[in-house]
């Protein structure tokens, strides 16, 4: 008879210490976790009814709450005075009752709903106090004036802007067109709603996409001879002044194709050219042997010091850029120029020009400055600058500067002179389909003495100049101006 009671005893006691376990797993352990999940109804529901935090830029709130009458009790808002909500959108994200979240209202839900482990504290003393809790505020690193120019400068055109502060790596502005109107999705009419989710997934421009860090990545076109240049001079074997072989027309080997380069034109003498004046005048034939006499292994070591490949979170998430893998030689001078499969955002670009104005040091990129508790104002966190990575040495950082503030004074990119100052800039036109027009492209810093500003424009299918787009007419004054607003100031 006892042996039985015992394993009755023994069976009851297993199930206990299992449920016990279970359920300490999910009220300790799992809890944080089952919370963030966007299919929790339940925890989305209860921040419904919540006053987030608001979102703010240069202290305006561009993303806020304000109460309403009905069941949810706060109505989120976008947008401010001179700050439209479309400039912001790529941003902020939305949050809406019928189609969760995305952007910062996603990525910094915790902050802004008040449900993150540092604002426990203030959840404490809002239970004891009967106060109504309320989420962090969330500051932004971008400055309005070049977020405005920039958007400003892109107008009706589809493409992207990203500008950091090569010292920092701040994110002065970061702009995806066409824009898009987050208010919209906010609406307490769930039907409404829908409808205004459903017209943003459903437009064949996609604007929902944050082109400056995701959605299709661009092919970077002639602005990634720069990194070309830098593996060159990493490798020890090029100066700025040595000589390039720099035909009029290139065989590729193992096939008949050739590469010349923009208009027929020819490069030095018609037989060589310095790397300098290669970069000058944005030459495509010295840049493709150079790439295949350096190896396709070398450039994407050269491109992975700038970013490439890596997984960056700002802390919006940045699909990683890419460079071929396995590329033969042909491939390989074509990835020199930016071509082939090469895939590139807007903010790695940024981070490109930024790590060469910088001495060769890539900063972290990053989008929030600070974020206070809302009620006493007192920072919960507070960024810093911190390194990304070393792209290339000091000495060839340098050389690399004096390259391409000489392409500003005399080579394809003097549209982006700025009186006083010294401007660096590559600019770059991308084929990426047959029969559509190039993306043009631009990416610069300036002042080149005391960088505090480096940016990256991509203007889609040549913008308004169509198949007539040169990089330098299109993008370039678009970058002027976003430099401009910045060492204005």
């Amino acid at each position: 008879m006892r042996k039985p009671l015992r394993h009755v005893a023994l069976v009851g006691l297993v199930m206990f210490a299992l449920l016990f376990g279970s359920t300490s797993y999910v009220q300790f352990f799992a809890a944080p976790s089952l919370n963030e999940n966007p299919l929790n109804s339940r925890s989305f529901y209860a921040e419904l009814t919540r006053e987030r935090g608001p979102i703010l830029v240069d202290g305006t709130p561009i993303a806020y709450s304000v109460p309403s009458d009905d069941s949810y009790r706060f109505q989120r808002t976008y947008g401010a005075e001179g700050m439209p909500a479309e400039q912001y959108a790529a941003l902020t994200g939305y949050f809406s009752i019928t189609s969760g979240s995305s952007g910062l209202e996603r990525a910094q839900n915790g902050m802004l709903s008040g449900t993150d482990d540092a604002l426990f504290y203030d959840r404490i003393r809002s239970a004891l106090t009967g106060e109504e809790p309320v989420g962090a505020a969330v500051e932004l690193t971008i400055d309005p004036e070049a977020q405005r120019a920039a958007w400003e400068g892109l107008g009706g055109q589809h493409g992207a802007v990203a500008a950091v502060n090569p010292q920092t790596g701040e994110i002065l502005a970061m702009v995806s067109t066409p824009g898009w109107d987050p208010n919209a999705l906010a609406s307490h009419d769930s039907e409404q709603a829908q409808t205004a989710y459903d017209d943003l997934i459903g437009n064949e421009a996609n604007p929902g996409f944050n082109r400056a860090i995701g959605g299709n990545l661009y092919p970077p076109g002639s602005t990634f001879k720069v990194i070309t240049a830098a593996a060159a001079l990493e490798s020890g074997d090029y100066t700025k002044d040595s000589e390039l072989s720099a035909p009029d027309e290139l065989d590729l080997p193992q096939t008949s194709a050739t590469i010349r380069n923009a208009g027929g034109a020819s490069c030095g003498n018609g037989q060589t050219a310095t790397l300098e004046h290669s970069l000058v005048v944005s030459c495509n034939t010295s840049f493709a042997q150079l790439g295949m006499d350096l190896g396709a292994d070398a450039l994407d070591e050269q491109a992975r010091k700038f970013g490439f490949g890596q997984d960056l979170d700002i802390p919006l998430r940045v699909t990683p850029s890419s460079f071929p893998a396995e590329a033969d030689a042909p491939q390989t001078a074509q990835s020199a120029l930016g071509q082939f499969e090469v895939r590139a955002t807007p903010l790695q670009m940024a981070m490109v020009a930024s790590g060469v104005a910088n001495d060769g040091v890539v900063m972290q990129p990053q989008l929030i400055d600070n974020v206070r508790n809302s009620r006493t104002l007192d920072t919960i966190h507070e960024s810093s600058p911190r390194e990304f990575s070393r792209a290339l040495s000091s000495e060839n950082a340098q050389q690399l500067q004096e390259m391409m503030v000489e392409q500003v004074r005399s080579g394809t990119g003097t549209v982006a002179q700025i009186p006083g100052v010294d401007v660096g800039a590559k600019t770059g036109t991308a084929q990426h389909a047959e029969g559509a027009a190039p993306h043009a492209w631009f990416t610069a810093f300036a002042p080149a003495d005391d960088p505090q500003v480096a940016v990256a424009v991509v203007v889609e299918n040549g913008g308004n100049a169509g198949s007539e787009a040169s990089g330098a007419r299109v993008a370039g004054p678009i970058a002027k101006s976003v430099m401009e607003a910045v060492i204005s100031e």
